[in-house]
């Protein structure tokens, strides 16, 4: 009997270490970064990708442990459009050696093996419009990791890597799957200078293909999540979508440093769904936000604004900051917001205010006399 139970021990240890070994050995999540090489003098001549989007969507695969490469279609320095390196995001990314070294010397898309990898990250910025659907062997690498059954993500221009993107059926990888990218109306307000250049509008083209095209606002995070496949509309959705890929390979995202703009655009969003205190929260702590970003928004968001609710939305957004702004030109688009909703007494109070300030500002002095009381 003692033999017996000697031997059952014996056998559960080895098992144990076993199942150990096993458990040891199982790879953490790979992802490889794909960015444009497109870009060229910081985006002056040639655009590029963003070099904010890369940075925080590696720190969060960073922080989650996963083991990281950067690839482009020809392999080595690739020139990223102009950006803030002060931003906490990029000077943590800056910082890091490792990172770094990677992406002076990407690797070469063509020389890559798609079974190394769980994931797949497509890195926006304009200049992926240009290379990105156009190379083959980025087709080739996403088609075999999403059959392999890895995870295929891309934000904000990302997905225009995706477009020509065709599985072994034959179909467009984004054929009736839920898919976003940089709407047509981002384009219009934040892509002008290229536009002119682009083969295709990416929104258009993902719709042709047979995605499902969904969005938010204009610049506000949605991430689109259909099984493996995830996208991200612009540059405030990159942790979003990061942390879904994280959320995707099996593991719970660890929680992350909360960035002022990306978060002020998230109270922004909850604010035009008709939370009304959502913008109180900002000045409860207005350290931890862009106070400015929620005037500045509202700007943008009045170019679209059609229906009485969307003003109002609109008026909200930019009086939010007016004082901390001080701007002129901001208080006349207040004006004349307030005279499109017939608060003529409410618009007459903005413009006296503002000539208690700059008595000369003749813009303020011509809009004062078309006012009926």
């Amino acid at each position: 009997m003692k033999r017996l139970f000697g031997l059952v021990k014996t056998s559960l240890f080895f098992i144990t270490l076993l199942f150990a070994g096993a458990v040891a050995a199982k790879p953490s999540g790979k992802v490889l970064m794909v960015l444009s090489g497109h870009g060229e003098q910081q985006g002056e001549v040639r655009p590029g990708y963003e070099f904010s989007e890369l940075s925080k969507a590696y720190l969060v695969f960073k922080q989650n442990g996963m083991t990281i490469d950067i690839a482009s279609p020809k392999g080595g320095e690739v020139e990223a459009d102009k950006y803030n390196p002060k931003e906490v995001y990029n000077a943590a990314l800056l910082a890091d050696k490792t990172a770094m070294a990677k992406l002076t010397n990407t690797l070469k898309l063509a020389d890559v093996a798609a079974d190394e990898y769980q994931a797949v990250f497509v890195v926006g910025g304009k200049g992926a419009m240009f290379d990105l659907p156009k190379d083959t062997a980025l087709q080739a690498l996403i088609a075999d990791v999403y059959e392999n059954e890895g995870t295929v993500a891309a934000v904000c221009h990302g997905p225009a890597a995706l477009v020509n993107v065709t599985l072994s059926d034959g179909g467009y990888l984004v054929t009736n799957r839920r898919v976003n990218g940089f709407t047509n109306t981002e384009e219009q307000f934040f892509g002008k200078k290229w536009l002119p250049e682009f083969e295709f509008m990416l929104q258009d083209k993902l719709i042709e293909r047979g995605g499902k095209f969904q969005s938010s606002e204009m610049m506000l995070s949605h991430v689109a999540v259909d099984g493996r496949l995830i996208t991200g509309q612009n540059p405030a959705s990159t942790v979003d979508v990061a942390s879904a890929v994280v959320k995707s390979l099996g593991q719970t995202p660890t929680s992350m440093p909360h960035y002022n703009g990306d978060e002020t655009l998230k109270l922004v969003a909850k604010y035009l769904q008709g939370q009304a205190t959502a913008l109180a929260e900002i000045k409860q702590s207005p350290n931890k936000y862009n106070v400015p970003l929620v005037s500045m928004y509202g700007l943008y968001y009045l170019q679209v604004a059609s229906e009485n609710q969307e003003l109002e939305n609109a008026l909200g957004l930019m009086q939010f900051a007016q004082k901390e702004i001080n701007n002129p030109q901001l208080d006349i688009q207040i004006a004349k917001v307030q005279m499109k909703l017939g608060q003529n007494k409410a618009a007459v109070s903005t413009l006296n205010q503002l000539l208690a300030s700059t008595p000369d500002f003749q813009p303020a002095l011509d809009m004062l006399k078309t006012i009926a009381l």
